[in-house]
Parts: C-alpha cells; sequence; structure tokens
C-alpha cells in the first residue's frame, strides 16, 4: 500500500503546491483544512493538472477528536505541517488568535500523533525565527533571535515545543523548514497565492496593483543601506519550496532527531528590483508611492541554502524571471484568485 501522508494546511498557497508534488511522486496525500484562509478549490484544480486527487477532510487542528479519528481510519506515515495564520499585521492586532491556532495547534497535532505511533514530521516554520541576525546571508548556524511579532514568535514557540518534544522521545523525526519568501504559482496557471482582501505579501500586491485591482504600491521606506535603499529579501519560487518539503521528508525518514534547514535561493532583490522585474514580465507599469519604514522590518534578509544542497541534494532551481512570469501568468487567468469560476 502506497504511504500516505497527513498534509495540514494542504489547501492553502504552499501546501496545494506541495500536495500536488507529493501526488506527483506517488503518495496517498489526506488535506486537513478549515479553509480559514484557503479554498478547496485549489485542491479540485491539483486534480485536473495531475489526474489524481486528495482525501480532502474539512477540519481544524485543534479538534483533537477529529484528528484522532483521521490516524484511525487511515494508515498515516507522516505528516507535513503547514496550518496556521500567517499575516504579520494582523498577529499584532490578534495576538491569542495567533497562539492559538498556530500553538495550541501545534501541540493538539503532536499529541495526536504520538498516541496514533505517527512519529515522523516536517514543519513550516520560518526564516522570521533568526529575528534581526547580524550578518548575512543568515545560515541555521545562527541562534534565534527575538521575532519582531507574534506570527513570528508563534513558530518560534513550535520549534521550541518540536525540539522538546524529541530530547523527550527518541522516536521522533522532525525537520523545521525555514522559509524565506515564497512567490509564483504553478506553470500551468491554475494554482497560486490567493490572499483574503488586501495582500500582506509584496508580490500579490504588486501584481494586484499590474491588473488594475489596486491603485499603487507601498514601498515602506527607501532610507535602509542596500544598494537602493529598499529592504532586501530572498525570494523563492513556491514550486522549489514543494520539491524542498519532498527532499526533506525523504531525509527524516532514514533518521531521528531534529532537522533544520533554510529554504532560500541565496540571493537578495531589493522592492524596486522586484517591481522592476515584475514589470518587465506583465509588460504593466506598477505604480508605487515610497511611504515610511514599517516598524518591525529589517533591512536585508537572505538565506545561505548550502546545507539544504548538502545534506538533501536540494537547491532552488526557478530564476526571478520565472518567478515573475508565473506569477503574472496565475493573476492574469484568476484575477479574482479562486473565486471567479
Amino acid at each position: 500500500m502506497a504511504h500516505q501522508i497527513l498534509v495540514t494546511g494542504g489547501a492553502g498557497y504552499i501546501g496545494s503546491h506541495t500536495t500536488l508534488a507529493l501526488l506527483e511522486a506517488g503518495f496517498e496525500v489526506i488535506v486537513l483544512d478549515n479553509l480559514c484562509n484557503s479554498s478547496a478549490e485549489s485542491l479540485r484544480r491539483v486534480k485536473l493538472i495531475c489526474g489524481k486527487a486528495p482525501t480532502f477532510i474539512h477540519g481544524d487542528i485543534r479538534d483533537r477528536i477529529l484528528i484522532d479519528k483521521v490516524f484511525a481510519e487511515n494508515k498515516i506515515s507522516a505528516v507535513l505541517h503547514f496550518a496556521g495564520l500567517k499575516a504579520v499585521g494582523e498577529s499584532v492586532r490578534e495576538p491569542l488568535d495567533y497562539y492559538d491556532n498556530n500553538v495550541t495547534g501545534s501541540v493538539t497535532l503532536c499529541q495526536a500523533m504520538s498516541q496514533a505511533g505517527v512519529y515522523t514530521l516536517v514543519f513550516s516554520s520560518s526564516a522570521t525565527v533568526y529575528g534581526e541576525p547580524l550578518q548575512m546571508p543568515i545560515s541555521e548556524e545562527f541562534p534565534t533571535g527575538v521575532p519582531t511579532n507574534p506570527y513570528g514568535r508563534s513558530k518560534l514557540m513550535v520549534e521550541e515545543l518540536l525540539q522538546d518534544l524529541a530530547k523527550s522521545d527518541p522516536r521522533w523525526s522532525i525537520a523545521l523548514l525555514r522559509y524565506f519568501n515564497p512567490v509564483g504559482a504553478h506553470p500551468s496557471g491554475m494554482i497560486g497565492e490567493d490572499p483574503n482582501g488586501l495582500p500582506n505579501n509584496l508580490l500579490p500586491y504588486v501584481s494586484q496593483v499590474a491588473i488594475g485591482k489596486l491603485k499603487e504600491l507601498s514601498v515602506f521606506g527607501d532610507d535602509y543601506p542596500t544598494q537602493d535603499g529598499t529592504g532586501v529579501r530572498d525570494y523563492i519560487h513556491v514550486q522549489d519550496l514543494a520539491e524542498g518539503h519532498m527532499s526533506a521528508l525523504r531525509a527524516i525518514v532514514q533518521k531521528t532527531g531534529v532537522d533544520i534547514w533554510n529554504l532560500g535561493t541565496g540571493t537578495g532583490y531589493s522592492v524596486l528590483e522586484m517591481i522592476r522585474a515584475f514589470e518587465k514580465a506583465s509588460d504593466r507599469t506598477v505604480a508605487y508611492q515610497v511611504v515610511e519604514r514599517r516598524s518591525g522590518d529589517i533591512a536585508e534578509c537572505w538565506a545561505d541554502p548550502s546545507k539544504a544542497a548538502h545534506e538533501l541534494e536540494w537547491k532552488a532551481k526557478n530564476s526571478l524571471e520565472a518567478m515573475m512570469n508565473d506569477t503574472w501568468r496565475w493573476q492574469v487567468n484568476n484575477p479574482n484568485g479562486y473565486v471567479n469560476d
């Protein structure tokens, strides 16, 4: 029988692309998602792309009775854990929601896994756990910092509880994947990032300005110590990120304990470089204005991805041009995201 993988938050942006990659690799996939910031339409389209569908369960990782039932009724060998809230600004306004969903949800999930005898877990973490590093690029050897918002702190708390869990029980095999800035969409243009309301991330905002949904982009500060004064980030194609999860899953099945890998490209691009690259891909002008810096933003942040290259034989393959072209194709095909069918 094929290995069954439980993907929490599998209808979301990164979850749906990883679900597709798992199905294409021959895994059976069970997606658990409460659809609070995702759409079941993404999974319907996953099936259209690859001809196979995951089993979908509409539910919440905090629902222990439901999760116990999912483990009891299936032969799950590993969990990929994406479910969580992820908007930095919202986390500042609604910290309890973030700690409840991201931290309590992870505790409940791990309790159910332990009871079911499933000890293999890949956790969707974030480069925000490094706080404000003193130098670039960021390697996994760097100490975790003090994340500047409740979203980042919730990710760090889950990392710490997973490390404590692995120390307490040697059967656990856990990967902590620290993403940098996921962008792009599947090359088919059928699945991509579909933010609720105003986008929180740069590229969806830029693409909505380009297509005329939003008037202009606010660039938060042009007085950083970077080449053009705007913030520099490591943008990684969501397809590369999905492959990174596959590589991490294959690696941790062979061993126990906790492994940490950065998933990034190792190259930083400034906000203005991103705007120019998107204008080229879309052949549209992106209107923007420079406004004051946001509190909590750091000047630059990019990965040292050499550990993942060495240990997972994984590296990001997609160019900046591919990220832009795929984002634009998704935006043109789906001007209103998943709701306009």
